[in-house]
């Protein structure tokens, strides 16, 4: 008998999100302190889980693709295109930042207050490049280092391809492949009970809002940001499908159950096992393709913090006396651009990131606590663009090497 499989495109699951989300809005419009204790709960658990899962899924499946990729050629390709693809949005995404910016400078706040930016010591960016060299093997692991456990994977999955013994290098990647398993098994579980998950991140937003957000006459910076994103996502991203011949509106169809969860939990990495189901189930993304591509830029592609980084960064720059010119945004896009390389996945990681690179510069960042209370808002947008750009760099990788790849039938029955 054929194993019945749970399908996140089904009208009943879509049932199910759609109730969550309006029972989670009236909860965060009414609250009471049994349901949004409830709610905090729910989202709490759910956080946890995704970040349970979403590291060990990273460090496991790059390691696995790497070490049984097919031929020499369809490695390469499959990196080169990744990269590509993943710099490519990326310096874009700057760039439309950089140049909204220029034609629609925002106003000096007038007032700066002492407000806390909320960092409890000052770094220098470069202090996280030299994170990023892991100096105990689990470290990365317990500390939810993404880029490190990318690097570890990275390295560990090549090396595994250089072991000359037939039999170990067979007994490694049975093992590797009985994790993945037994880790997408759970994250089936994960999905199958995500609208609560779902009810909870609704509530806790939506009583967020409802309580007002103060702009502190930062709205034209605010509208920037979301602008840039908006501009982004809605046009960039759908034209480079567009170019491949590729219907984005069929694409971001197929994502929506991941884009909704990247826009709630705020964590593109935490959003990982459903970019992943969604991808190969709904979107119809080779497993290989995925396992590799979506790892890879849910590290290492925010097209999202790219122009957050670019637009904080000038617009705080500009309020302590330097003077914005095109050379200023011109290197700045490709400061951001790096910078948003070797950000991590996870909730306000482009805030504390802006904020060791002003304190690099020794640029005032009291005005990032004016920033904070509505920081919200611009960190759901922006992980729901990095998860839509993740999504078309793996679909765009899938059309490009389609017919290198070998017929293979996708295990995340979501």
């Amino acid at each position: 008998m054929k194993k019945k499989t749970f399908n996140t495109s089904s009208w009943k699951y879509a049932v199910w999100f759609a109730v969550a989300i309006i029972l989670g809005i009236l909860n965060g419009l009414y609250p009471t302190s049994l349901g949004m204790t409830t709610a905090q709960f729910l989202s709490d658990i759910f956080v946890r889980l995704f970040k349970f899962v979403s590291v060990p899924i990273i460090a496991v499946t790059i390691c696995y693709t790497i070490a049984r990729l097919g031929s020499a050629r369809t490695q390469k390709v499959l990196w080169k295109r990744t990269l590509g693809y993943t710099l490519t949005t990326t310096l874009i995404a700057a760039g439309v930042g950089a140049a909204l910016y220029y034609f629609f400078t925002p106003a000096n706040v007038t007032a700066v207050s002492n407000a806390d930016a909320g960092l409890a010591a000052q770094k220098g960016y470069l202090d996280y490049f030299v994170s990023v060299i892991p100096d105990n093997p689990l470290a990365p692991l317990v500390q939810g280092n993404v880029l490190s456990v990318l690097l570890i994977a990275i390295a560990v999955g090549i090396a595994i391809r250089y072991i000359q013994e037939d039999q170990s290098r067979a007994t490694i990647l049975n093992f590797l492949g009985a994790v993945q398993s037994v880790l997408f098994s759970i994250v089936n579980v994960i999905i199958r009970v995500l609208p609560l998950g779902i009810f909870g991140f609704t509530s806790i937003c939506t009583r967020d809002f409802a309580g007002g957000v103060a702009l502190n006459g930062l709205g034209h910076y605010f509208i920037l940001v979301v602008a840039s994103n908006l501009l982004q996502g809605i046009l960039v991203l759908p034209l480079c499908l567009l170019l491949r011949r590729i219907n984005p509106w069929r694409t971001v169809q197929n994502m929506s159950k991941a884009l909704l969860v990247a826009f709630f939990s705020k964590s593109s990495a935490g959003t990982l096992p459903v970019t992943m189901a969604c991808a190969e189930q709904n979107n119809k993304i080779h497993p290989t393709v995925s396992r590799f591509v979506l790892p890879i830029c849910t590290t290492i592609n925010m097209n999202g913090c790219a122009s957050f980084i670019l637009i904080t960064v000038i617009y705080l720059m500009q309020n302590n006396g330097a003077v914005i010119t095109i050379p200023t945004l011109l290197t700045w896009i490709v400061i951001a651009t790096v910078a948003a390389i070797g950000n991590a996945g996870v909730p306000m990681g482009c805030y504390f990131l802006s904020a060791s690179l002003l304190s690099s510069m020794n640029v005032p960042i009291q005005l990032l606590g004016i920033i904070l209370p509505f920081y919200t808002v611009l960190d759901m947008v922006e992980t729901s663009l990095n998860v839509w750009s993740d999504s078309c760099v793996a679909t765009l990788v899938n059309k490009d090497i389609a017919k290198d790849l070998p017929k293979e039938t996708a295990t995340i029955h979501s």
